[in-house]
């Protein structure tokens, strides 16, 4: 009974702990993933997807659990989804029907700095190169500083499906960080007089922009960058359903629990993925350096060019929204305007920082397609 006794115990979790030590860099994981959980909960940062992803680290690292895209069953069969890029474009149909464009299209020029904090992309990807990543890795890993967790998914699984679990946790991971990140460089970067500047009401967007912008926005970006064709069509497909006015349904259903289904398989699988082996690499450590950098630069961009459109500009132009060009809606939005009203409680800079920030997303697709032409 005893000999019984001690061969279950050897079975365990703890047991396996005991008999490899190179299971317990898994206990390391698990530990990652509590810290997400924790940010998600005591933070608020990104609880929709730090939470799922956090669990699924713990679900991944659990030794013989089976719990991984590497070992046959329900988290290989799920993780289907994230390898061919399907979750992506989907959570992108989602995404369409909950953004409204018209911040953007009342004041067209707003498309210029959300381009603007792209170059923390392409930054990133010469700095990744720099560091001895092959030019497929690197396009993967400068995607992070488009800071859309959706996008980088889809091209990473593209060009380097084998960093998948570290560029994906780097890229959201970093989202959810976007109050902590940013301020500090939107005040290195700005005077009190220019963050104290207050921009005039934007017009109103008439019903007929509003639908035909989708179409004429998609024709347009996927003729530049045909390879975001699947990404940029449900991006604007979600919209126009959102728009269109004769949809309803179908747009509640996509933005509500149509979305929130995709984004609990994506983080849970996307967590899973992270194990020990995959994640805990001196690439990995690179990724997450160059990660940081990506978002850094990509907020310093676009506060740079806001300064100078609104040097430029016959009407004032606060930069701080330029840190809003990246793509994390609606979280550097509300950062722009919170980073405002630290200077100037009633300064809503919100929807004037909408426009960057929904035009980062179309930007960052762009950008995909675009390494994806080169690269793929």
């Amino acid at each position: 009974m005893l000999d019984g006794v001690l061969h279950f115990f050897w079975t365990t979790g703890f047991g396996l702990y005991l008999s490899d030590t190179s299971n317990l860099w898994n206990v390391a994981m698990i530990v990652v993933g509590l810290v997400l959980i924790m940010l998600a909960v005591r933070k608020n940062y990104e609880p929709l997807l730090l939470v799922p992803i956090g669990f699924g680290m713990i679900m991944g690292n659990i030794p013989a659990g089976g719990a991984s895209p590497q070992v046959e069953g329900t988290i290989q069969y799920l993780y289907f989804g994230v390898q061919h890029e399907i979750y992506p474009s989907l959570i992108f149909l989602g995404v369409g029907a909950m953004t409204d464009f018209s911040a953007m299209l009342s004041q067209p020029r707003l498309i210029l700095l959300g381009a603007a904090a792209q170059i923390g992309i392409f930054a990133t990807y010469w700095g990744a190169l720099a560091l001895g990543f092959l030019p497929t890795e690197a396009g993967a890993i400068g995607i992070i500083g488009g800071a859309d967790g959706p996008t980088t998914i889809f091209i990473t699984a593209r060009l380097a499906p084998h960093l998948l679990p570290a560029v994906a946790v780097a890229a959201y991971g970093y989202m959810a960080l976007v109050p902590i990140i940013q301020p500090p460089i939107v005040r290195a970067l700005t005077t009190k007089e220019e963050r104290l500047i207050k921009m005039p009401t934007p017009r109103t967007v008439s019903k007929a922009e509003k639908i035909a912008f989708p179409i004429v926005a998609f024709l347009t970006c996927t003729m530049i960058a045909p390879a975001a064709t699947t990404l940029l069509g449900m991006l604007f497909f979600g919209n126009l359903l959102k728009e269109s006015g004769v949809t309803d349904r179908l747009a509640n259903t996509a933005k509500s629990a149509f979305i929130d289904s995709v984004t609990i398989i994506l983080g849970l699988t996307v967590g899973a993925g992270a194990t020990a082996d995959r994640f805990l690499t001196p690439a990995a450590l690179k990724i997450f350096v160059l990660g940081l950098v990506a978002f850094s630069v990509a907020t310093a961009g676009g506060v740079i060019f806001g300064k100078i459109m609104n040097r430029l500009s016959s009407t004032p132009v606060n930069p701080i929204i330029g840190a809003a060009g990246v793509s994390a809606v609606p979280m550097a939005a509300r950062v722009a305007m919170v980073t405002a009203q630290r200077d100037d409680p009633t300064n809503f800079l919100v929807m004037h920082a909408m426009g960057p920030n929904v035009a980062g997303v179309i930007g960052s697709a762009v950008a995909a397609g675009v390494l994806l032409s080169l690269l793929g």
